[in-house]
């Protein structure tokens, strides 16, 4: 494409980053942006069951409401990363936040399962506009000491709005209106853009010129300038999109419709898949490993004839890039798994109500955030690689201790300790894992490189939510079967029980409780979900021991502080 077809006419490139003051106005509103997006990723499904009611889905409607966000979300990271590299960073948060907002308003006054789904289907389109353009504005605006204490806060409201996001919607379920968790977002969202066209700085990767190679001699050779860099790769967007969505929608749908035999009936497209059968979701699998393949041989194709690329795969020679994001996939593995499994504990054991579970939840909020509003001081004074080190020492620490210790007896005050130090972890680990694996990434190219960190970020929460489920669920309707062994209840009577305390993620023990004669089965349920839940608690301290394992092998990034202050004039186009 000529350069002059560009969607923005070329800038002349400025001799500063924006104001100091004016930076940091800019970095309030990127906050509020991404604290949007992440608490309605999470909010959902402690309002479910309101929904359910007033809008009588079924269980196929309520899985796609909980689901479709995600899909979409993860599907769409790197595509409109690039845009945002191509178009303007702001522009893309501006457009992300009104499609955001518009959707928001759709499931508000959604009448039905199919408005409702198609609302949050949106919201996961305005959402991957948004994130990318966040992330890849902070890591061309801020250098030097400030970078530390920017990705901090940034990291701090990734990992805290996560947690917030049950709270906020555990108040919404008490109080009965489901609505005004989509409503709130109308007034939310023009105010974040009239706040992102007053401050946000606008970013862009330049018009013409050779791209210069990353820092410290990096792998990455000299890119092709003016009209490759404005070139659209609409293969490489269409493959990213297709083939990273069958990814996500295979690793969440698992559980639902069973890894490889059919647990339940499904259509899809005239297609019949009966209970036994061969399972959609190996086929589902199958599909995205074929169009992730097809989108590296595009890819590299491309590369080779100095065309423009949607997924530049030379960004994974850069070993902190590579390395930082299969961390991020791990962290989001533990995060959201474990954000899945306590709520379901405390419900079983405790009845607990869902503003009390995300009270339980809260000291993982609060510990998000402060470590990550101080993980840029210490950044600067022990090196950004060393504070992620020891926040995933600390969050191994806490699921370690939370699973050696929780019983039939522990209620959110016992579990209050862990969840504040694993806080405390993840917003150390979160806030600088990004500075790290961006550090030596060429400018030019944080859009798409943001994408795909962000794209390994989803899909590690879908993996935690699949894997750290399945564990939970399985170990609890085998241990449900064991504690009842010796139960007098006919054989067929306990099997039913365990099945539908393993179906019901153990929410079927507080009708064990409610049910007259049944003590001794009340009891077994709630020592078979404190199992479970040490089980799935154990797992997660596996899985990040390998993160932690990962982590060590990150290295500092030089100077790069002072290498984004010499860098950033050159290849940003930055419009105050």
């Amino acid at each position: 494409m000529p350069e002059s077809t560009s969607l923005t006419p070329p800038r002349a490139p400025v001799a500063a980053p924006a104001a100091g003051r004016r930076r940091w106005l800019g970095m309030v509103v990127i906050s509020m942006g991404v604290s949007l997006i992440v608490v309605d990723a999470t909010i959902v499904g402690v309002l479910l069951p309101r929904m359910i009611g007033d809008l009588g889905l079924t269980a196929t409607d309520a899985e796609w409401v909980t689901s479709v966000y995600a899909l979409v979300f993860a599907a769409l990271l790197i595509p409109f990363g690039r845009a945002g590299d191509l178009f303007g960073r702001r522009r893309m948060f501006v457009t992300g936040t009104a499609v955001f907002t518009v959707a928001s308003v759709a499931a508000a006054l959604a009448g039905d399962g199919s408005a409702l789904i198609g609302a949050r289907a949106l919201q996961g389109v305005g959402a991957s506009m948004i994130l990318p353009a966040t992330l890849s504005t902070v890591n061309a605006v801020f250098t030097g000491r400030e970078r530390a204490v920017a990705f901090g806060i940034w990291g701090a409201m990734i990992s805290g709005m996560a947690a917030l996001g049950p709270l906020a919607g555990g108040a919404l379920a008490t109080a009965g209106d489901w609505r005004w968790a989509f409503g709130v977002n109308l007034p939310l969202g023009i105010a974040l853009i009239a706040g992102a066209l007053a401050l946000m700085p606008e970013t862009r990767a330049p018009s013409r010129g050779p791209h210069p190679a990353p820092a410290r001699g990096g792998p990455l050779s000299a890119r092709p300038g003016g009209s490759a860099l404005r070139e659209i790769d609409w293969p490489g967007g269409l493959l990213s999109a297709l083939g990273l969505g069958a990814l996500v929608c295979g690793i969440i749908e698992g559980q639902t419709y069973g890894w490889w035999t059919a647990t339940r009936p499904f259509t899809m497209a005239g297609l019949d898949w009966p209970e036994g059968g061969l399972s959609p979701v190996p086929v589902v699998l199958g599909l995205a490993a074929v169009l992730i393949a097809a989108l590296i041989v595009v890819e590299r194709s491309r590369a080779a004839a100095g065309r423009a690329v949607m997924l530049d795969l030379e960004l994974f020679r850069i070993p902190n890039f590579r390395r930082g994001n299969l961390a991020s996939a791990l962290i989001n593995v533990g995060e959201l798994g474990l954000l899945f499994v306590i709520p379901l504990f405390l419900l079983g054991v405790h009845g607990t109500s869902p503003l009390q579970i995300s009270v339980a939840i809260l000291p993982l909020a609060g510990g998000a955030f402060l470590a990550g509003g101080y993980a840029g001081r210490l950044a600067n004074g022990r090196g950004a690689h060393r504070v992620v080190q020891l926040g995933m020492v600390l969050e191994v620490a806490a699921v370690l201790a939370l699973g050696l210790t929780i019983s039939a007896t522990t209620g959110g005050l016992g579990l209050a300790p862990w969840m504040l130090l694993y806080g405390v972890g993840l917003g150390l680990t979160s806030a600088q894992l990004t500075n790290v694996s961006l550090a030596d990434v060429p400018p030019e190219q944080s859009g798409q490189a943001s994408g795909t960190q962000s794209t390994a970020r989803q899909i590690g929460a879908a993996l935690g939510i699949a894997a750290i489920g399945t564990v939970f669920a399985t170990s609890l309707g085998h241990t449900m079967t064991d504690r009842l062994s010796d139960s007098s209840l006919p054989p067929e009577r306990q099997a039913a029980i365990a099945r539908d305390l393993r179906e019901s993620a153990g929410t079927y023990g507080r009708e064990l409780h409610a049910g007259p004669g049944l003590a001794a089965e009340a009891r077994a349920a709630d020592e078979s979900l404190a199992t479970a839940a040490r089980h799935a608690s154990l797992t997660t301290a596996a899985i990040l021991t390998l993160g932690l394992a990962m982590s060590l092998r990150l290295r500092p990034s030089g100077d790069h502080g002072e290498q984004s202050e010499r860098q950033s004039p050159v290849v940003h186009e930055i419009e105050r």
